[in-house]
């Protein structure tokens, strides 16, 4: 009965958005980079089999928040001043990540003034050395120039990432 579920579910995501389920890459930007490699961890509460999924081929990761830092406070009273319990901003990305998490693709850039603001030696550093040491795959460009919400980089010297990270998702599907 479960599996026919399943079966009903994967049919609806293929029908419905036209997507396979199989060698699928999860993006984000920021806080959602954020939320996208909470969901690319393999924990039972929010990651990827929270929601009955397989494990994404990868991640692809532009600046990425990996710890909300002093805002959480912040953002707890702005955006959910009525809820109790977790909230994806309490946990950093470099908390789940271990040997099994999703191969991940990340970029930042060290004159982003917004990550600056908010302890930058905790987030993309941080973020590349627990990948690091836990031993999965990954692929991190730092850049000189590129700051805070860039899109595909024109006019900074991460022009061309969206090449790189296309490259390293395909690796991953191989």
């Amino acid at each position: 009965e479960m599996s026919a579920s399943l079966v009903g579910s994967e049919m609806c995501i293929r029908d419905r958005f036209g997507v396979q389920r199989e060698n699928y890459a999860l993006m984000g930007f920021s806080s959602g980079g954020h939320i996208v490699g909470l969901i690319g961890s393999d924990n039972e509460k929010f990651g990827y089999k929270a929601f009955g999924l397989p494990q994404p081929a990868a991640l692809l990761l532009g600046y990425p928040i990996n710890d909300f830092f002093e805002v959480k406070p912040l953002y707890q009273l702005a955006i959910d001043p009525l809820v109790l319990g977790w909230r994806y901003y309490w946990t950093d990305i470099s908390d789940v990540v271990n040997e099994n998490f999703t191969p991940t693709y990340f970029f930042y850039g060290k004159n982003d003034l917004y990550m600056q603001r908010m302890c930058y030696s905790q987030q993309g550093p941080l973020l590349e050395r627990k990948l690091r040491e836990s031993g999965a795959v990954y692929e991190c460009h730092v850049y000189e120039n590129a700051p805070h919400a860039i899109g595909p980089g024109r006019h900074t010297d991460a022009d061309g990432w969206i090449r790189q990270a296309t490259a390293f998702w395909e690796k991953q599907c191989k």
